[in-house]
């Protein structure tokens, strides 16, 4: 029964090739094929998920291995990556639960979705996360689980863009996917040092060697993999990306936000229990960042006046107490408190539609009423028990964003303006419009030469002089070389040269362009992946 493990996240990964492939080359495309799309998703899922819950039936019966090796994906020398699969414990039953969220939202986008523009790009990029999720939970070893980690990240990125041609959706999309690169970056630097100090790559050599750790080196990988957890969950002080990745249809937010990966990061800390019960500082690390996260949303949430984003700081404090549970040890119940809320969460995001649309009459009045409210208490000087500027700071959402702002995005904005100054004022005149430049680098070459004493302009022709066999060669080169330079770069007359220049960089940009057109890149994609593998 092992052997089913393999075909749970390849089942999705089919239905998004057949669709992505389908609807590249025309074949499926249209109001037309929805159907056909629709049928080809919703099957797939559905076979996935019976698939999971097969194993998981298998593994409560005691008929499972606990591992299924498929074989070597790269061997060598000292490092040996396999292409295994858990096969029995949490994973198993965490991947049975998420294909069978996958599967109700699947069938939830059919009508949703219907003449939406993008159905059929929806329904890929839908399929191939669950793909990714699923490979996440079942990967046997950290390469595994980084690559669905990944894959997900990046249809979360193009699910929130799924509007591109609206501004604040596509940056909110940037602002997203930039954010969660930072966790990416402890979940690789964790991968390393796991390599370094275990050498293994596979999930139960790390864990089992953690006894052997010292707490300076389990506290390391620890504080790595904390931090990639902290990102895909979204606490403090990754929380804000959670808040605008809304942007993306009700379907995403309910299995991306809701149902299925916010859950990712505490899914990664319980793996790794072992290790992190080793590191006193990384329990409390994950414990007081978990009780700040599910604090700090529950106050933002009290000022929520739209359901998606009071369900979307409900969340981020449930996954809080999530983390603050791994960090005093509870283990099983941080489990059993992340299965029950993805199911009564994923709920709350697809009804959240009818709970508006039910509301419609009612909704300016409500809306009237909520601002008339919220105008009087920023006038008051205390609301209640509470002061007024805990009440400010709540709906500004306490300016983690505008911090950021301040701290990173801002010189990095500054050095980019910088630098694209530096590119259109220099770079720009020396490759396209050579003369202000060269003039420049010819003054700062003739100050140069009266410092040094040269002087090279008396006889521009006679530019080097020796004897001998050997001293007429060099002779003879100096002088082409310097001829080339004083014709060609110098002097900036060689305006033939210029134009041939000028025609290459026309015929370049004109090849860059046929390249990227979709089809090309997808054919160089495919190439790359065969190569690879």
């Amino acid at each position: 029964m092992d052997a089913l493990v393999v075909l749970i996240p390849l089942m999705p990964l089919i239905s998004a090739l057949v669709i992505g492939i389908g609807h590249l080359f025309g074949a499926i495309s249209g109001e037309q094929s929805e159907t056909v799309t629709a049928d080809i998703a919703s099957w797939t899922v559905f076979m996935s998920s019976l698939l999971a819950l097969t194993l998981l039936g298998a593994d409560l019966l005691g008929k499972n291995t606990g591992s299924y090796n498929v074989g070597h994906w790269l061997d060598s020398e000292m490092l040996n990556i396999q292409m295994n699969f858990i096969t029995t414990g949490f994973n198993v039953r965490l991947a049975a639960l998420f294909s069978v969220l996958l599967a109700i939202v699947v069938h939830f986008s059919i009508n949703y979705m219907h003449r939406e523009a993008g159905y059929h790009r929806f329904f890929f990029i839908l399929s191939l996360f669950a793909s990714a999720i699923l490979l996440l939970v079942l990967a046997g070893n950290v390469v595994g689980t980084f690559i669905g980690w990944e894959i997900a990240g990046l249809c979360s990125y193009f699910l929130i863009a799924y509007a591109y041609d609206r501004p604040v959706a596509a940056a909110n999309a940037t602002r997203v996917f930039v954010t969660n690169r930072i966790g990416d970056a402890g979940f690789i630097l964790g991968v390393g040092l796991s390599y370094a100090w275990v050498d293994s790559v596979n999930w139960g050599a790390i864990n089992a060697a953690s006894a052997q750790l010292t707490p300076g080196e389990a506290a390391a990988i620890a504080l790595c993999f904390a931090v990639a957890a902290f990102a895909k969950s979204a606490q403090l002080p990754f929380t804000p990306w959670l808040a605008r990745a809304m942007e993306g249809p009700t379907p995403s937010s309910a299995v991306f936000y809701g149902a299925v990966m916010v859950h990712a990061g505490v899914y990664l800390v319980i793996l790794l229990r072992p290790v992190f019960e080793q590191a006193p500082l990384a329990m409390a690390v994950v414990a007081v960042v978990g009780l700040m996260t599910a604090v700090y949303s529950y106050v933002v949430g009290l000022t929520q006046t739209d359901v998606k984003s009071s369900l979307i700081f409900a969340t981020s404090g449930q996954l809080g107490l999530m983390f603050l549970e791994c960090g005093l040890g509870f283990w099983q119940l941080a489990g059993w408190h992340l299965c029950a809320h993805a199911v009564v969460r994923g709920y709350q995001f697809l009804t959240a539609p009818s709970l508006m649309h039910n509301m419609q009459g009612n909704y300016r009045e409500t809306s009237r009423r909520k601002a008339s409210a919220h105008a009087q208490a920023y006038h008051l000087r205390r609301v209640g028990d509470v002061p007024a500027w805990v009440y400010v700071a709540s709906l500004q959402r306490f300016w983690l964003d505008q911090i950021t702002d301040w701290a990173l995005v801002k010189p990095v904005r500054g050095l980019a303006h910088d630098l694209s100054y530096f590119d259109d004022h220099i770079v720009d005149r020396v490759m396209g419009i050579p003369a202000p430049a060269i003039r420049a680098i010819s003054s700062l070459a003739q100050l140069e030469e009266r410092m040094i004493g040269a002087q090279l302009d008396n006889d521009s022709d006679k530019f080097a002089q020796g004897s001998g066999l050997a001293g007429k060669l060099t002779e003879w080169m100096a002088a082409v070389l310097h001829w080339f330079e004083d014709r060609f770069v110098l002097r900036g007359i060689g305006k033939n040269a210029i134009n041939y220049g000028r025609e290459l960089g026309h015929i370049a940009n004109k090849f860059e362009q046929s390249v990227l057109r979709p089809r090309y890149l997808v054919l160089f994609v495919f190439i790359t992946l065969l190569v690879a593998f």
